[in-house]
């Protein structure tokens, strides 16, 4: 299926690995243009370097132009560092077509040992931060008739988890924000916005819940993953390719009618109905 959304700009946070960088390479391999971003430069410039080989060969094989791929290393939480990622396209933002919204969670713990410091941290990097970049890209989105936010929450906004109550919290605040914006008049201009609320993905992120959990059960990480992974009715973990798929067709001209939907990917784990 083609998507409809090549040659369109995209802003990919958290980008570097795991399901942001899945998300990328979804949409280059749409034909996106994209800017991906991160704090640390190394591993960023890797994964770019290997988004572009991706794109080329894919444009050898098509005889299409290749997507442009632009990195920005910076703290995404800090005005500057937005600042930096939403110019890097050639202009002050509005020329993002895209915004995949995301951050790594914030640690595991015992809501006890955390200060008030802890609570900001989480809230800059998972709720004000994300709303910052839709305030800054959406207008221009509008502007043009088409624009797609996606952002990367968590199963635990809704199935809380209880040693992720930074993450709980956090994002739960950006889920009830988008779920009034995305019913404004945005969306008749063409803007949709919804989240994804991933499960049990093969990530650095999981692997440092079941350190975390064996820590406190006396299991090691290896007891901790086997059990968890049986309590997925799939009977694995997803992988990032597989959530970047799901974030490509939402951000797609054909999913213009999915507006304001929290979308679990969890394997069947979530026992509800709704």
């Amino acid at each position: 299926m083609d998507l409809g959304i090549a040659g369109k700009w995209a802003l990919v946070c958290a980008a570097s690995r795991g399901l942001g960088l899945g998300c990328a390479q979804a949409l280059v391999a749409e034909g996106v243009n994209v800017v991906i971003n991160a704090r640390t430069e190394g591993p960023l410039q890797q994964a770019a370097e290997n988004l572009r080989a991706t794109a080329a060969d894919r444009a050898r094989a098509s005889g299409q132009t290749a997507p442009a791929v632009i990195a920005v290393a910076c703290d995404i939480t800090t005005a500057a560092g937005r600042a930096a990622v939403l110019s890097a396209a050639g202009g002050p933002g509005v020329d993002f077509d895209i915004l995949v919204n995301n951050a790594g969670g914030p640690p595991p713990g015992d809501f006890r040992d955390w200060q008030r410091q802890e609570w900001i941290k989480a809230l800059d990097a998972n709720m004000l931060t994300p709303i910052e970049l839709i305030r800054a890209v959406v207008d221009g989105m509008a502007a043009r008739g088409f624009g797609r936010i996606v952002n990367i929450t968590s199963s635990a906004v809704k199935a809380p988890i209880d040693i992720l109550g930074l993450s709980n919290g956090a994002r739960s605040g950006l889920t009830g924000f988008i779920a009034g914006l995305a019913r404004s008049d945005l969306a008749a201009r063409g803007v949709t916005m919804n989240n994804l609320l991933p499960g049990k993905f093969d990530t650095d992120r999981l692997q440092a819940t079941f350190v975390s959990t064996a820590a406190r059960t006396g299991q090691t990480p290896e007891q901790v993953r086997a059990s968890q992974q049986a309590q997925v009715p799939a009977g694995r973990f997803g992988t990032p390719a597989e959530f970047g798929a799901i974030c490509a067709f939402l951000c797609s001209q054909q999913a213009g009618y999915v507006n304001g939907q929290n979308i679990l990917p969890d394997g069947g784990l979530y026992p509800g109905t709704f």
